[in-house]
Parts: C-alpha cells; sequence; structure tokens
C-alpha cells in the first residue's frame, strides 16, 4: 500500500533533536510530522545527560517541574579518580539557571517526556515504526521524503525535511552531503552493573588508572558503564575472556569488583562506535541536518544530546517564519548553521583535545598515573570549579526561548 501525505514540516529521527524541534514548531502553530523508525525509545546507546542548559530551555518554556517528576538522579558535583583518589573538577551549584546540576535520566524517559508534551497539540503527528528512506527531489530542491512502514509506503510532502536521523543518517547520504572526518582514537564498551547503596556513592564518576579509564552514570538501581578502550581494540578485550574483563572494572573502581562479577557473558557487553564528524555544509533547497546527523559528538563530556537539543532550540526560532509561510529560502537554512556550527566545532575541538592530552595517554600508560596539573588545581581552589562546570553545563553559545 502506498499513501500520499501533506505536512508543514517533515522531521526524520525521533531522537532529541527531533522531538525538541517537533514540540517547538508544533508550538507556534506549524504542522509536524515527526518520524521514528523505532516502536519505542528503549535504547540503551542514548546519552542520559541533561545539562543545565537543557533544564534551562525547559524552563523557559514551562516544563522544568513536569521534567523533573520523571525519575532522575541529580548531579551537582563531579569528581575524577585518578589512581584511586578523588579529585573534585566541577561545580554546578553556582550556574545562572533554574537547575544547578546535572540529571541523569534514560533517555527514553526524556524522549517520552517530549512526545506526552507534543502530543498535546493538535497539529504534531509522530509515526513510530516509520523509516525514512528516500529523499523526494524536484528540479533538485527536496520537497519530502519517502517513508515505509512494515506494510505501507508514505510519499510525505513537505515545504522542509529534516535530518535528525543520527549519525547513521540514510538522508545525509542520501543529499550528496560531504562529511569531515574529525578523527577518534577511542571506542566505548558499554554494560551494567548493579548499585548497592552501601557504598554511599550517589554521584557519576569517571575512574582513570594507567591502561583505563571508565565512566559510570546513576541509574537508580544500577550503573550504566562504559569503558573506554583504543578504537579497535574490541576483539581484543573480547578475547582476554570474560575474567579478564572483571578484573579491568575491579582494577579501575575497586570498589565495583564484587558487582563486576554480575556481568555473566560477554554478550551483555556492547560496543559503541566513536566517531567525531561534521557536514561542511548542513543544508539544500528543502532540506536540513541538525544534531547527530550534522555533528557527530565523542560521549566526553556527555554534551552530545544538548548539542542536539540547542540545535532544535535554535532552529525552530528561526525557521518558524518562513515556515508559516510555506516556502522556507536557503539563507534561512544558511542561517541555522551559522548559529550553530560554532558551538560544534568548539565543542568538538575540546573532546579531540581531551582524547590527545588525556584519555589516550591514560590507556598507553603504565605505572602510576601522573595527575594533570588543571586536575590538581580545579580540586584545590573550589571557585575555580565553577570554570568547568560553565563549559559542560552551559557549553558554548547556549539557546533560550522566548517564543510561545
Amino acid at each position: 500500500m502506498s499513501e500520499r501525505m501533506e505536512t508543514g514540516c517533515c522531521i526524520a529521527g525521533g531522537g532529541p533533536a527531533g522531538m525538541m524541534l517537533g514540540y517547538l514548531l508544533a508550538r507556534q502553530g506549524i504542522d509536524v510530522t515527526v518520524l521514528e523508525k523505532h516502536g519505542d525509545f528503549l535504547r540503551d546507546f542514548r546519552g542520559d545527560t541533561v545539562h543545565p542548559s537543557t533544564m534551562q530551555v525547559l524552563d523557559e518554556l514551562g516544563l522544568l517541574e513536569a521534567f523533573l517528576k520523571r525519575p532522575h538522579q541529580k548531579t551537582e558535583r563531579v569528581a575524577l579518580h585518578l589512581n584511586d583518589r578523588a579529585y573534585e573538577i566541577a561545580d554546578f551549584t553556582h550556574l545562572p539557571v533554574a537547575a544547578r546540576f546535572i540529571a541523569f535520566v534514560p533517555q527514553w524517559e526524556f524522549l517520552d517526556f517530549l512526545a506526552d508534551e507534543a502530543r498535546k497539540l493538535p497539529n504534531f503527528r509522530l509515526m513510530m515504526s516509520t523509516r525514512a528512506d528516500e529523499l523526494l527531489v524536484d528540479e533538485g530542491r527536496v520537497c519530502g521524503i519517502w517513508a515505509r512502514t512494515d506494510d505501507t509506503t508514505f510519499e510525505i510532502h513537505s515545504p522542509l525535511t529534516v535530518a535528525c536521523d543520527g549519525r547513521d543518517s540514510t538522508l545525509v547520504p542520501a543529499a550528496g552531503f560531504e562529511i569531515e572526518e574529525k578523527g577518534a582514537p577511542i571506542d566505548v564498551l558499554w554494560f551494567r552493573l548493579p548499585r548497592e547503596d552501601r557504598h554511599g556513592e550517589g554521584e557519576s564518576l569517571g575512574y582513570m588508572k594507567a591502561g583505563g579509564f571508565l565512566v559510570t552514570l546513576n541509574r537508580g538501581d544500577y550503573w550504566q558503564c562504559a569503558l573506554v578502550v583504543r578504537k579497535g581494540a574490541d576483539a581484543l578485550v573480547r578475547g582476554e575472556g570474560l575474567e579478564a574483563f572483571r578484573a579491568r572494572i575491579a582494577h579501575l573502581a575497586p570498589h565495583l569488583g564484587d558487582e563486576a562479577e554480575a556481568i555473566e557473558r560477554m554478550e551483555d557487553i556492547k560496543t559503541l562506535n566513536v566517531q567525531v564528524s561534521r557536514l561542511e555544509c548542513w543544508w539544500r533547497e528543502g532540506l536540513l541536518a541538525i544534531g547527530d546527523a550534522a555533528h557527530a559528538m565523542s560521549p566526553v563530556g556527555g554534551v552530545g544530546i544538548n548539542l542536539a537539543l540547542q540545535d532544535a532550540v535554535a532552529a525552530a526560532r528561526i525557521l518558524a517564519k518562513d515556515l508559516k509561510a510555506g516556502s522556507v529560502r536557503h539563507e534561512t537554512l544558511e542561517a541555522v548553521q551559522k548559529r550553530r556550527e560554532w558551538p560544534a566545532k568548539i565543542t568538538q575541538a575540546a573532546q579531540v583535545f581531551a582524547h590527545d592530552r588525556f584519555v589516550i595517554p591514560a590507556l598507553e600508560a603504565e605505572g602510576e598515573l601522573p595527575v594533570p596539573w588543571p586536575v590538581k588545581l580545579l580540586n584545590a581552589a573550589p571557585l575555580l570549579r565553577r570554570l568547568p562546570a560553565r563549559a559542560i553545563g552551559l557549553g558554548p553559545r547556549p539557546e533560550h526561548w522566548r517564543g510561545g
């Protein structure tokens, strides 16, 4: 079967950027259709960190109080464990925002929240289990997409299609966009450990020693863990076997040694292929890419979800006038990229610097790690911890919502 549809804006991808953009456009009276290829939002590889910049936007939208009723864990301060010693490096409690902390929220909770709010708007449509497969092009201009479910094909016509379908976007290569690779020398092994209150550690922390780097994210009754390894080392680590993997965890975070026994098989450990890349041009006539589709981020700093959300806020603000008129000018699309490209470049440069100066040296080191002087300084001077808190919590050029 095949169906033809018309919409004011077609958004491919129901991740943070797509859901936020769809909600904000619909809130301004624009007819919006969001396509999500999965039947739900339950995927562990999606980021958990909702930063103060994002919660400030939710506050400006009048949604923060409702959002914070969802299950979440607060982190007001961040510490890094080096050689089994804790170093305080960031303090969010002094930020000039409504929520002075990072909220660790399983991303499916966040996306369900946005979807619930968006469904209250009469001009918002969310099509689950619907994948965007091909672009509709008329005389060089994108005029919509072909989308498919298991039994139906949709010909969706729209004055603007927005690719929010992530780093593995189908629309980005279809559009002929060129990708600039920045290189990522790491991958991440993703797994869960039970969380015991007896440890008394509610914060989400990083543990670094010679040969390894482990991040633990507090999800209430379990830790979502990320073990950082060299790019391509996945097969080597798996080849060493389960006992060796458990020993790695116990070496990096001795208090989690018992919990590591809960890993019953190597198949419980998933591999995240880390990328750092961005498009040279984010748009062509009738098509715009934002979020991970425009700039794939490293998990370092946990900023990817928030950068994508900031893209959506800026895009909703800039695009609204043209979308209401039924035609989006190329100058308007260019303005979105101009607004959001600089924050993406700055963030990626910081991530590449962190890879090269801190993460890779730690993975290659033998013996005790030297403690970098900035870490020592931040630990010794509480006032200075406000600087990394601002860089992480707000980021470069945070966006605000002053619309309806």
